[in-house]
């Protein structure tokens, strides 16, 4: 087991991660760091402090079968956002004897799927409606969700800059923290609904660092129907707050001319998948941008049927979606 003094300086994280492990709190670090990893905090007699990374990275030159993962809540600051925010992060784990679950880890720079959430929910909302951690645990990649309020992941006319987060700051600050891997060919994008339009909008924009992007019920007509609130006052502030007063047709806000931008250009273009129930208050939406899509010559997967804007049929779906990722390829 190499010790952290051994390893080079770019993996250490010296930014104010919640995550950096001391010295007193190595009892805990037992429940969820193989022992190896545990014993290396014990023996810390300087107090030095560690990152997770850096406690990961000692962990990925153990014996194969001996590598361990922790579900990580992971608060951190945004210099872009100008405030402490939260991410939740599953890495990729190689397990031999545990029950129930059979776990594959492929190399210690992981395969990433950034996973977006919608207009009411948090960071935390897929592992609390969903068994992601389960399904993604023979895939052997890691999940990224981020925490991006009610912004529509865009620079938000009056808020954050989450637009520049979620595609620049955010990337960058979990492969520091975190074994992830850069190459376009290993990052993927899916989110649900307000996170289906994020998803869409990130493989769009920046096809050139996505190799594929899923939206399920996403709303993706957002220059001609914003979300349909049945409240015209809430629709009014929520717009207003994300684009201000702009018509955002024709606009890299507008999903349905960044269709047609990526179609025209000569560089890389993302895998499509996209999925709606039919009662679905975003399913006319859906089929704006399927017809859209089906103009141009990016490659589309599209899947309906019954169901509303529900966790039921999202948590039936996204499994759906990491079969279609183009995993290892």
């Amino acid at each position: 087991m190499a010790s952290l003094t051994r390893w080079p300086e770019h993996i250490h994280v010296f930014s104010p991660v919640s995550l950096h492990v001391y010295m007193n709190l190595s009892t805990y670090f037992h429940y969820i760091l193989s022992p190896p990893a545990a014993a290396m905090l014990a023996d810390n007699k300087s107090g030095e402090i560690y990152s997770l990374y850096q406690v990961g990275a000692v962990l990925s030159c153990g014996q194969k079968g001996d590598t361990q993962m922790a579900l990580i809540e992971c608060k951190f600051y945004s210099e872009v956002l100008g405030l402490s925010t939260s991410m939740t992060v599953i890495l990729p784990q190689q397990t031999t004897t545990q029950i129930g679950m059979s776990n594959v880890s492929k190399g210690t720079l992981h395969p990433t799927l950034y996973l977006l959430h919608g207009l009411s929910d948090d960071d935390s909302i897929w592992l609390r409606r969903t068994s992601i951690e389960r399904y993604v645990a023979e895939l052997g990649i890691a999940v990224v969700m981020p925490q991006v309020h009610r912004s529509f992941y865009t620079d938000m006319e009056a808020g954050g800059k989450y637009w520049t987060f979620i595609s620049e700051e955010l990337p960058a600050l979990a492969r520091s923290f975190f074994p992830l891997s850069a190459k376009r060919e290993d990052n993927f994008v899916a989110g649900l609904s307000m996170g289906g339009y994020g998803a869409m909008k990130l493989g769009l924009r920046k096809p050139q660092d996505w190799a594929a992007a899923a939206s399920l019920s996403g709303a993706l007509d957002m220059a001609h129907n914003f979300l349909n609130f049945e409240d015209p006052s809430q629709r009014t502030k929520d717009y207003l707050q994300i684009f201000g007063d702009k018509d955002i047709a024709g606009s890299p806000e507008d999903l349905l001319w960044l269709l047609e931008e990526v179609n025209r250009s000569k560089g890389p273009k993302p895998l499509l998948y996209q999925c709606c129930g039919t009662e679905d208050f975003l399913y006319e939406d859906n089929q704006v941008f399927r017809k859209a899509c089906s103009k141009t010559k990016l490659s589309l997967t599209y899947e309906e049927g019954p169901g509303e804007h529900e966790w039921g049929y999202w948590d039936t779906k996204i499994r759906n979606v990491l079969k279609w990722l183009p995993l290892g390829k």
